[in-house]
């Protein structure tokens, strides 16, 4: 994906840089729909012009961020996973592994729910 090779570079420690790689490449294979792109120097990935889910770099974690409809929607999945997060991103340890399944329920409902949205955020 050479839209985030240089966010990829950026990134100082190689483990991080390759779960970052890894899951951008997920969410690329999983969702082929989807563009990727980088915005306010964050991968993030769109559809039809509007976002669908960004992440980014932190010392302890990478943030996951869906936009804050999703984070209520999902509020009980994020409870019960463990994970920290505020009301606009989940907090994922470097430390434990990408929650996938909590990843897809994102994913698939931003999609599903935005398909009609002719804006980059919810309104």
């Amino acid at each position: 994906m050479e839209v985030f090779k240089e966010y990829l570079i950026s990134i100082d420690h190689p483990d991080h840089r390759e779960r970052m790689e890894e899951l951008l490449g997920w969410v690329a294979e999983t969702y082929p729909e989807l563009e990727p792109v980088i915005k306010w120097n964050q991968p993030m990935f769109t559809h039809h012009g509007t976002y669908i889910i960004g992440f980014s770099v932190a010392k302890n974690h990478l943030s996951v961020a869906p936009e804050e409809a999703t984070m209520v929607k999902f509020g009980e999945d994020i409870e019960s996973s463990g994970l920290t997060y505020t009301k606009g991103l989940v907090r994922m340890p470097w430390k434990k592994e990408v929650d996938y399944d909590l990843l897809r329920k994102f994913i698939e409902f931003n999609i599903k729910d935005k398909a009609d949205c002719n804006t980059f955020w919810r309104q």
